[in-house]
């Protein structure tokens, strides 16, 4: 019998091959959702022509306001990552790793609270019970293990590691770098009680996976009296026969954040801080 925790070669099949295994069959070579016959003409993404719902009035106020990014992880956001195969084009089409970027960077000009949510499983979390149908799938692919919580062992430049593009950000002493998430929203690390205690009340939220952990995160932090705006092409999701990720989560967007905003918006306002 193979061993189950090592996610690298899980009997004889590599962590990314294994995302085209396990589950379904369908997954095989589904990176895209078939297409509409209008497809070339309408922008699935593009916001309403003549929208039903009051437009925005967040404004962004300085010294209560911080950058929220999830999961800026290589297993999300990398050509080497377990999840490329389906949300490979999502991350390029928005064009995310490059937005994200560009939202650190002007964050940390204005010196904005920056807190990053990232998403850990150690060999512990392994033995979990039951789990939901993508639970299932990243437990089996390995997606974002740790050999523990207290060793960095293997840890640099594993798929649970932050994007080399963002290191200079967060590895610079002042980012804020939670307890992880487990499934998908922030109710079991602390990053309400770090935003709180650094006097913040608005959150720019962004990063991985749209229609996951940052609709979690979004969802969360506004129960808890949070007025949140997230980026929209900061943000991207998996391409599946189940749906696209990204619609389901544009949508949802539009309904219940405080603002949803493009890259180039965001960094405007953030810059006129």
């Amino acid at each position: 019998m193979c061993d189950t925790h090592d996610h690298d070669h899980a009997c004889g099949v590599s962590r990314r091959g294994a995302l085209f295994g396990v589950g379904a069959a369908a997954l095989t070579g589904a990176a895209t959702i078939p297409a509409r016959a209008d497809a070339q003409e309408v922008d699935p993404y593009a916001p309403p022509a003549e929208p039903a719902l009051p437009p925005s009035t967040m404004a962004l106020t300085n010294g209560r306001v911080a950058l929220v990014v999830t999961d800026p992880q290589i297993d999300f956001l990398s050509l080497d990552g377990v999840t490329w195969g389906v949300v490979g084009e999502s991350v390029t089409e928005h064009g995310i790793v490059a937005n994200i970027g560009r939202l650190f960077r002007a964050a940390k000009a204005k010196d904005l609270v920056v807190a990053v949510s990232p998403h850990y499983y150690y060999p512990t979390d392994h033995g979990w019970k039951f789990e939901g149908a993508l639970e299932k799938l990243v437990h089996a692919i390995g997606m974002f293990d740790r050999k523990g919580p207290t060793t960095l062992d293997g840890f640099a430049n594993s798929g649970a590691d932050f994007m080399p593009e963002y290191k200079e950000f967060i590895d610079d002493g002042k980012t804020i770098v939670t307890s992880p998430h487990k499934i998908y929203g922030p109710e079991q690390n602390d990053l309400a009680l770090q935003l709180r205690k650094n006097g913040v009340d608005q959150a720019i939220l962004v990063g991985m996976s749209a229609n996951l952990c940052v609709e979690a995160h979004l969802r969360e932090l506004l129960e808890m009296g949070f007025e949140v705006a997230v980026v929209s092409d900061a943000t991207a999701a998996a391409k599946l026969p189940e749906g696209d990720g990204y619609l389901a989560a544009i949508i949802n967007f539009r309904y219940i954040a405080n603002a949803l905003w493009t890259t180039d918006e965001t960094v405007a306002l953030i810059e006129a801080l």
